[in-house]
């Protein structure tokens, strides 16, 4: 199974395309819409939150509530588009002249100056409209659906957070089901509510600063199969492509498996 997302943060939808799904799986929009709206959960997140209300639109692989076991595509519209409408056209007006650069100052830590070069851009915000966070709203969508296909084998995917600016929860050994409980009843996704409220407080704190804070979160899955990926070559290594998958996310950092 392979997937492509494409769209910008601020343009009028974002695509996902998910190749390699068998036929007869069922899939709905609204259990893809369910997982988006979990992704616009948690403590501290931003005012584009406050504008977007995303929902899954499948235009292709799916028949009467199955897949067909050709590519599905999902596709989120941006409500923020609306507001961005000239700024992110598509094409200009006959006879209008070439817009001046909107963004000229890339911002550190970001892909801004890296893609502004590589590209010949003069506007970065051609460069971090793509680089945005707000692709992983597509992702969301694509998980969503590998979700679905790994019920169907019984495995049981549980994410939660275990420290946000070095405030750290305790290990709570949890069966997958009372985890996933209190993960979602939580406001940062932290399994230990005494951390929870220490988390919370922390992140008032860098916000009354001005600040951002860094984090580590754990994602567990039950129930796997043994055999998964392949020590024969290097790209087969199940290791490998974990981690390779979770570095591509935007802030991601460091991966311990």
């Amino acid at each position: 199974m392979r997937f492509l997302t494409a769209g910008e943060s601020h343009g009028e939808s974002l695509t996902a395309i998910v190749e390699g799904l068998p036929a007869g799986l069922p899939l709905t929009e609204a259990e893809i819409t369910a997982e988006l709206a979990r992704r616009q959960m948690g403590y501290g997140r931003g005012g584009r939150m406050k504008i977007e209300r995303d929902r899954a639109h499948i235009t292709s692989g799916v028949r009467h509530g199955k897949t067909l076991g050709s590519p599905v595509t999902v596709v989120i519209q941006n409500l923020d588009w609306e507001n961005w409408k000239e700024v992110m056209a598509v094409s200009l007006p006959e006879g209008a002249p070439e817009p001046e650069p909107t963004l000229t100052r890339p911002r550190p830590g970001h892909a801004d100056l890296a893609g502004a070069l590589k590209y010949g851009h003069a506007d970065v915000r051609n460069v971090l409209e793509r680089a945005s966070a707000r692709e992983t709203t597509a992702r969301v969508a694509v998980g969503a659906i590998a979700k679905r296909l790994l019920a169907e084998f019984g495995v049981a995917v549980v994410g939660h957070v275990v420290e946000i600016g070095g405030v750290e929860a305790r290990y709570m050994g949890l069966p997958w089901q009372e985890l996933r409980e209190r993960v979602e009843a939580s406001p940062v996704r932290c399994a230990d509510p005494d951390a929870a409220e220490r988390m919370v407080a922390a992140i008032e704190t860098a916000k009354e600063k001005g600040d951002t804070l860094g984090g580590v979160f754990e994602v567990v899955a039950f129930n796997v199969p043994v055999g998964l990926g392949s020590y024969v070559h290097w790209d087969r290594r199940l290791d490998g492509r974990l981690a390779g998958a979770l570095m591509s996310i935007q802030a991601m950092k460091g991966v311990e498996i």
